[in-house]
């Protein structure tokens, strides 16, 4: 499946029939709560297999997952998924493998965002999405409240950063 920027693969409460391995592309991944507030809490890049809560039992989707560029994904029935998963124990492992590699990346998010100073934590992020963003500017993929979000910084802090870069 082709999805282009700004097309959700999944939403948040989606009943989660389906998984996805994503080929290509990235996305990121929102939340709206109760009070009305959306939160930016995860970005989704090439090889890993989503939604991640729903890789050993099916649950609702936590978020909304949209294209921030073109992408493709495999797209994988839930039903088939599961069943293979009871059928080859091997899975199981390639499911421990896959979830290890989130980790490993929210550990290098959280280093992120515990570097001093919010140019440096900009400096990283740019460094981190200059990886898969196929040559798209940072600020093409992602707001500056987004940016605020993953660097634990204020809007007006990262328009100010993005001045201080030109």
């Amino acid at each position: 499946m082709i999805l282009h920027k700004g097309e959700a693969l999944f939403r948040q409460g989606d009943s989660c029939d389906y998984l996805y391995r994503v080929k290509s592309g990235l996305f990121k991944v929102t939340r709206l709560h109760e009070n009305g507030n959306m939160v930016l809490f995860n970005l989704l890049y090439p090889g890993e297999t989503v939604p991640h809560h729903s890789l050993i039992s099916p649950k609702e989707a936590h978020g909304t997952a949209v294209a921030m560029m073109k992408s493709e994904v495999d797209v994988i029935p839930a039903a088939e998924w599961y069943r293979e998963l009871r059928e080859n124990p091997g899975k199981v492992m390639e499911i421990a493998l896959l979830l290890q590699e989130k980790v490993r990346f929210m550990q290098t998010r959280v280093d992120h965002l515990t570097v001093g100073s919010p140019a440096e934590r900009m400096d990283l992020l740019t460094r981190w999405m200059n990886e898969y963003a196929y040559g798209a500017q940072l600020t093409d993929l992602l707001t500056q409240e987004e940016i605020g979000q993953l660097i634990g910084v204020r809007r007006e802090t990262v328009n100010r950063l993005l001045r201080n870069q030109e």
